[in-house]
């Protein structure tokens, strides 16, 4: 009986194109079309692959998107607080053994503030604010705000600028005049679309003339709205609206300082604290009549948290790189495995070993880059989302989405170099063996 025998041919994954005459190996374009073909014969586990390239990737572009947006917001914060501020109000206050708080009884007073540039020449400014909430009117709309009384070098103080209209002059200040400054939320509440300045609102069923509307600040790192607010002299507001008796009539509530530029705001703190422990003839024994606060320093507080949390999501995106890496490695060892048969025919008929050492750096690279194209473009639409969802800044920094792109690539170059190297390493005769 005659028995017809049929060799079952093993189906070859993407081979080499042939070489030309006279070529001595493959072009780095043709290698690539050959790593292309082999990855699309394998899409399912080339995407399975990508996925810890891709999300590591896209942890890296949502960490330093917020991150970025978290650090210009406090930046943003700390100018709209002002440059180099310190800010001084009285301290605990005890009356028959019963702690009455921080500032309830005052004692600063407006001379206090006057006398801080004399004392200390690395002070630019002093300002004296007495503060108050009150219910403003203006036609048939009313809104309750801040109202403060102080003087002129309070805007240079926090840095304030005028939106539309003026600053109150030094002769206003002196004299008493009913005029007033409004912030940006005041005017909105008040006057709508409505020009403010030169308009009357009324306190107290005084009559104040708007003289300006302030610049838009925004909240303060203690989410206080800056914009919501009336600032007016010093005189007016103690005469006219919130009134004082015969032994408080030169006080204030607390003080702005600013310190010039260049100086060291500790030392220039601890010199505010010798200015009123002997203007307030404290005793070296007896506690601080004034508290002292940095503004800038919570505003860097809440930039070092940011830095901080920045960090540790940065962390956990390196391991998920780490792994996708590994998992990239492995991969590719299977498939040298796989294809073991292969790289001998090719290596039989001719191929360099450089051929195939550079087809499979290519199939691992490539394979890292897709992971990571994939993980920018979700990266960028996932921190648009937390963002917009929960209200945080968001910054996409470029310069970081072509560094995560360029380290995924260097990702799969360093995990498929070993892969790679073992595929280019194989003696022809044994891997024709290969069953």
């Amino acid at each position: 009986m005659n028995v017809i025998t049929r060799e079952v041919a093993r189906p070859v994954a993407t081979p080499l194109p042939p070489l030309p005459p006279g070529r001595a190996g493959l072009s780095f374009g043709e290698a690539g079309l050959a790593a292309l073909s082999a990855l699309a014969a394998n899409k399912l586990r080339a995407a399975l692959t990508a996925l810890g390239i891709f999300i590591g990737v896209a942890a890296v572009i949502v960490t330093v998107a917020v991150g970025a947006g978290a650090r210009q917001q406090v930046l943003s914060q700390i100018q709209s607080l002002g440059a180099n501020l310190l800010l001084v109000w009285g301290s605990n206050v005890r009356m028959g053994g019963v702690s009455l708080g921080a500032g309830q009884r005052p004692n600063m007073s407006w001379d206090d503030a006057q006398a801080i540039p004399r004392e200390i020449p690395a002070v630019e400014a002093a300002a004296g604010t007495i503060r108050q909430q009150l219910q403003i009117v203006y036609s048939n709309q009313n809104w309750s705000t801040w109202v403060n009384g102080t003087d002129l070098d309070w805007f240079v103080a926090h840095e304030w600028v005028v939106a539309e209209g003026r600053f109150f002059s030094e002769e206003e200040a002196t004299s008493g005049r009913k005029v007033a400054l409004i912030g940006q939320t005041v005017a909105e509440n008040l006057f709508g679309d409505e020009n403010p300045v030169g308009r009357e609102i009324r306190i107290r069923a005084t009559p104040f003339e708007v003289i300006g509307v302030l610049g838009r600040k925004g909240q303060n790192p203690m989410g206080q709205d800056q914009d919501d607010m009336v600032v007016m002299p010093y005189w007016t507001a103690r005469r006219s609206v919130m009134g004082a008796s015969r032994a408080f009539a030169r006080s204030v509530g607390s003080i702005s300082v600013k310190v010039a530029e260049g100086e060291d705001m500790a030392e220039v703190e601890e010199q505010l604290r010798a200015f009123f422990r002997q203007r307030h003839r404290v005793a070296a024994n007896e506690p601080e009549t004034v508290n002292i606060r940095n503004l800038s320093e919570i505003a860097a507080t809440r930039d070092a948290s940011a830095r901080t949390l920045s960090l540790l999501l940065a962390a956990v995106a390196a391991v998920s790189l780490l792994v996708g890496g590994i998992g990239v490695m492995n991969i590719m060892l299977v498939s040298v495995t796989e294809r073991t048969r292969e790289i001998g025919l090719r290596l039989a008929v001719g191929a360099r070993r450089q051929d195939i050492l550079r087809q499979f750096l290519l199939e691992a690279v490539l394979l890292a880059l897709l992971g990571g194209a994939a993980g920018v473009a979700v990266g960028i639409a996932l921190a648009h989302t937390l963002g917009a969802a929960g209200g945080w800044p968001v910054l996409i920094q470029w310069d970081a989405v072509a560094l995560a792109v360029a380290v995924s690539g260097l990702t799969g170059l360093f995990f498929g170099y070993w892969p790679a190297r073992r595929a280019a390493s194989l003696d022809p005769i044994q891997a024709l063996r290969h069953e």
